[in-house]
């Protein structure tokens, strides 16, 4: 018969309390097929730098060959540009929390427990449903984060809906309930007060 060490703690057994496990739902960056407004914008801009010695060259001749190098490389530039555009934020969502980073080169991250949220909801135009994409509204009483959009996530109706089971769920477990009295929210901390 082995025994266990006692500096190990037994498979049955945790140290962690139940609120310490993390379930991540998404982690990632927005979609950057959600944001085919700014692909295309992008595009479109890459596409006229990269022709304009092409078009002064058919027009007036002589156009220097820097002038190409120049062209393609702006052009180049400019189409990667959504792709860092997208990237300056980047979301995970886990059971009990959001976690959000936006900036470029000063990165900013922030969180908002699910306790605090009061409302979600779920933007998708026409294209945005064809590309399972949608943009989630975040709305809570954090002073620091009132509203929080959630840009470009894939399969959001999924999160979506999984969010919404666990906001109520963990408002249940820490006793903040809503209560409708005649038009006016309460909130209420423990529900044996």
């Amino acid at each position: 018969m082995s025994t266990i060490p006692s500096n190990v703690t037994p498979p049955h057994e945790t140290s962690q309390s139940p609120m310490d496990d993390q379930t991540v739902y998404y982690e990632g960056s927005p979609k950057l097929r959600g944001e085919i407004g700014i692909l295309l914008l992008w595009t479109l801009a890459g596409i006229i730098v990269a022709g304009f010695p092409f078009l002064v060259d058919w027009s007036v001749g002589n156009v220097h060959w820097v002038a190409y190098v120049v062209g393609f490389t702006v052009a180049f530039i400019l189409w990667i540009i959504p792709a860092i555009l997208v990237r300056r934020n980047f979301y995970r969502i886990t059971n009990y929390r959001i976690d959000y980073e936006h900036g470029l080169i000063v990165k900013k991250m922030d969180t908002l427990e699910l306790w605090h949220v009061d409302d979600v909801s779920l933007t998708m135009g026409p294209l945005d449903r064809m590309l399972n994409v949608g943009t989630i509204v975040v709305k809570s009483n954090d002073d620091t984060t009132p509203r929080l959009e959630l840009k470009s996530l894939s399969s959001p109706r999924q999160l979506l809906e999984t969010l919404k089971t666990r906001i109520i769920s963990v408002k249940r477990q820490r006793g903040v309930v809503k209560i409708d009295g005649g038009g006016h929210d309460h909130d209420h901390g423990s529900l044996g007060t």
